[in-house]
């Protein structure tokens, strides 16, 4: 007999519980988050008072203890006291992502950290005189701060800092997104492969998030093992101008068919060898070269009801384009043999802690709007209705050390709730654009630079 989706939600609960703090130290987001089995059937009226509950705590969280956001709010003129309904939640001063680039180095770096981050800062101790980033993050690492990176094509990276508590959430709701729409697809007996750097090696967002895969299934095989720095990444990405900038640069595919060929041979053995259920985690882009490579080797696996894809980054790049996620599925289809429904996609950002998931029958982006309220704004910054293309924004309750209250530079078309599937909440139409301006992001451009200049090894 089929598992019901309570004792589903109870298992995988069960097998992260690590990652969940003891129910009577819950504040109105953590309820939010670890309290609602479902977070995309949720009736509305429910979802509302969760998510205006969790970010009026996160708000006043702020205002009282960042210097800096309590500062913003004054000049802007709006004060937890004016944060009297949900519809006033729209007035909440937001940041544009642009803010978490704009940072010195050295010790002034670490300078910038301490002001951009919420609350009583732990001792932080860096040795050096004049050190590097990746210092700063260790030393911040050391002391129970998690400083996460990434970087659009310009090589300019995004710094974001995570106590314990605001990782776990992510990292918890991330993945309870994924499961929860994919009932009853997931199972703690699975292997999966995650097609992104080791987490245990990285602080790059797109890896370390992926933390908690390997407390999820029973075995991970890694495609990048090796350490991926704030320094590697800037060489990869460009960045570094110098003849050891320009050496890393160089575009040799030996690494990357190394590592398409492991991945390959690793499907291969099971599905002639064993009846494990399989997962692929991570960047469209290695999953791209790995179908590229079948295709060139006139082969087909058939691994339908066996596996599932679960991609991130939304930037499907090969070669230089982008190929649409509605042909992306097809052509997984085609040379792995897993179906569309199998195939999903997230979007995040390392800004924010808000994941939004495909649903397999219409392939629509689902919002947690039980802690996360999604904005579209229009060219003036405002309030757009359903139905039209605007820049992305939101307020992210989870973001509990540094304030997640953002404009993205991404475009995006909201609507009401899923014109496919019985899901409850808005939607976010499946392809994300960048603004006319802004520079290329996501996890995926990001592993596709790390694997074409040689670094994945």
């Amino acid at each position: 007999m089929a598992i019901s989706y309570a004792e589903y939600m109870e298992l995988f609960d069960k097998r992260v519980a690590a990652y969940i703090p003891p129910l009577e130290s819950w504040s109105p987001v953590e309820k939010a988050i670890y309290g609602i089995p479902d977070p995309f059937h949720l009736p509305p009226e429910v979802a509302q008072r969760l998510q205006f509950e969790a970010l009026s705590f996160t708000f006043r969280h702020h205002f009282q203890k960042n210097a800096y956001y309590h500062k913003l709010c004054l000049e802007r003129g709006f004060t937890p006291e004016e944060l009297k309904g949900p519809d006033d939640l729209e007035r909440i001063p937001l940041l544009p992502d642009r803010f978490f680039k704009e940072y010195p180095a050295g010790r002034d770096f670490a300078m910038w950290l301490a002001n951009v981050m919420t609350g009583d800062l732990p001792k932080i101790v860096i040795k050096e005189k004049n050190p590097s980033y990746d210092q700063v993050i260790e030393a911040f690492q050391q002391a129970g701060i998690t400083v996460c990176f990434s970087s659009g094509t310009s090589g300019r990276h995004t710094f974001i800092p995570r106590d314990e508590r605001t990782f776990n959430l992510s990292e918890y709701a991330i993945t309870k997104g994924a499961v929860a729409i994919g009932y009853p697809g997931w199972s703690p007996e699975m292997k999966g492969y995650l097609m992104m750097p080791n987490p245990r090696k990285t602080h790059l967002f797109a890896g370390r998030v992926a933390m908690i895969y390997f407390d999820t299934i029973s075995e991970v095989t890694v495609a990048i093992d090796r350490e991926v720095s704030v320094d590697l990444l800037a060489k990869a990405m460009g960045a570094d101008r110098s003849l050891a900038g320009r050496i890393v640069q160089y575009a040799s595919r030996k690494t990357e068919k190394r590592m398409v060929e492991k991945i390959i041979a690793w499907l291969e053995y099971h599905q002639e060898k064993t009846q494990d259920v399989l997962t692929l985690v991570g960047a469209p882009y290695l999953l791209a070269g790995v179908l590229e490579q079948l295709e060139a080797d006139g082969k087909r696996l058939q691994m339908g009801g066996r596996a599932g894809v679960a991609t991130g980054g939304g930037w499907k790049i090969q070669e230089g384009r982008r190929i649409p996620s509605e042909q992306f599925r097809a052509w997984v289809e085609e040379r792995l043999g897993i179906p569309p429904k199998d195939c999903i996609d997230v979007y995040g950002m390392v800004e924010g802690n808000g994941w939004m998931t495909h649903c397999p029958e219409g392939h629509y982006f689902h919002i947690p709007t039980c802690y996360f309220k999604p904005m579209v704004l229009d060219k003036e910054f405002k309030p757009l209705g359903f139905g039209q293309w605007g820049r992305f924004a939101f307020l992210d309750a989870a973001a509990l050390s540094y304030p997640g209250f953002m404009v993205t530079g991404d475009l995006v078309k909201m609507l009401e709730r899923c014109p496919v599937c019985d899901r409850t909440g808005p939607v976010l139409e499946p392809e994300v654009r960048r603004a006319v301006g802004e520079e290329m992001r996501g996890c995926g451009e990001e592993v596709r630079n790390l694997v074409s200049s040689d670094l994945g090894n």
